[in-house]
């Protein structure tokens, strides 16, 4: 599969942009797992070229991630085509606009998911920031506004129209925002649609490698991005690939050896940032990893790992949990 010149290879593997997850470092580790491709965190066109500084340390991109791509989103064309030839400056791979979006302080303003209710300005900025910039731009959206208006398969055609290089789908609508099951079939629709050429890449609900390749065969998507299925899991990305390469399943590593992934986390979270916020924003990962799923009485537990203000002592925790459940 390529996107422009850039050879993703057979069947790749997406880390999905997701806003306070995907910081470079989480980038990196997912790289470092396989992921074939990583999009950063989503970048407002209207606080970049404001010079937000919050906003201008998004685009920061290290040369170990790539191929990397930059994701922004906006509600005008003027904003969006600025921001783009700012973004390109900052020398992604690809740049990713953002027409997916759900949640109402983004969707309801009109940018996001909400450009599903204006779809000739949807093209309008599409077009023009394909033409503002001369590194490949791609297209991640839904299935539509709600239930009622699944406009995914046409709206394919003219987003690849306007001059795009690939088309991200999540299978779901706006409405659904992230409830229910992703819905497959209308990708695989765009996907068989002989009028689209360029590559069509699927995501929702990839939780294990086994789903992954089931929505390769299935649905013969180019590329599968994996969002939420990373969080707190960097190594999904290579459980995937072993099974992609080989059909087995990847064997379980020691439980102290998916504990030092989530430290690490930790550890480069707070250099990141500071102490007080490197916990603050790790927190989403320690509450979302499976790795403690299933263990016995551990509510009290998790509440006072996530309650942890220092890396002392939310490693204590962490390693109380080794010996108390996992000496191995």
């Amino acid at each position: 599969m390529r996107i422009g010149g850039i050879d993703l290879g057979e069947r790749p593997v997406f880390l999905a942009p997701m806003e306070d997850v995907t910081d470079i470092s989480f980038r990196l580790m997912c790289k470092s797992f396989g992921a074939d491709m990583v999009y950063t965190e989503f970048v407002s066109s209207d606080a970049l070229i404001r010079s937000v500084n919050k906003t201008q340390q998004k685009l920061v991109v290290s040369d170990e991630e790539r191929p990397v791509a930059i994701q922004i989103y906006g509600k005008d064309v003027a904003s969006m085509v600025e921001a783009a030839r700012i973004c390109e400056d900052a020398r992604p791979d690809i740049l990713d606009i953002n027409l997916g979006c759900p949640v109402k302080k983004v969707a309801g303003k009109g940018a996001g998911a909400g450009m599903l209710r204006n779809i000739p300005l949807m093209l309008d900025i599409t077009r023009e920031v394909v033409r503002a910039v001369k590194i490949p731009v791609t297209v991640k959206t839904r299935l539509g506004w709600d239930a009622d208006n699944k406009i995914i398969v046409d709206l394919a055609e003219q987003l690849q129209d306007c001059g795009i290089a690939a088309l991200s789908i999540h299978g779901r609508t706006r409405a659904q925002m992230y409830t229910g099951e992703a819905d497959w079939s209308l990708i695989g629709k765009v996907k068989e649609n002989p009028r689209m050429v360029i590559p069509i890449i699927g995501n929702g609900d990839v939780t294990s490698a086994e789903i992954c390749k089931e929505r390769f065969d299935t649905y013969g998507v180019d590329a599968v991005m994996i969002g939420r299925g990373s969080i707190g899991r960097p190594w999904i990305f290579q459980e995937v690939k072993h099974y992609l390469q080989t059909g087995e399943l990847l064997p379980p590593k020691t439980f102290d050896w998916y504990l030092n992934v989530l430290k690490e986390q930790v550890k480069q979270s707070v250099e990141r940032l500071d102490e007080r916020r490197g916990i603050l924003h790790i927190r989403r990962h320690l509450a979302a990893t499976p790795l403690f799923k299933g263990i016995p009485d551990f509510k009290q537990t998790r509440v006072a790992m996530l309650r942890a203000d220092t890396i002392d002592e939310l490693f204590s925790i962490m390693n109380g949990i080794k010996q108390k459940y996992f000496l191995e």
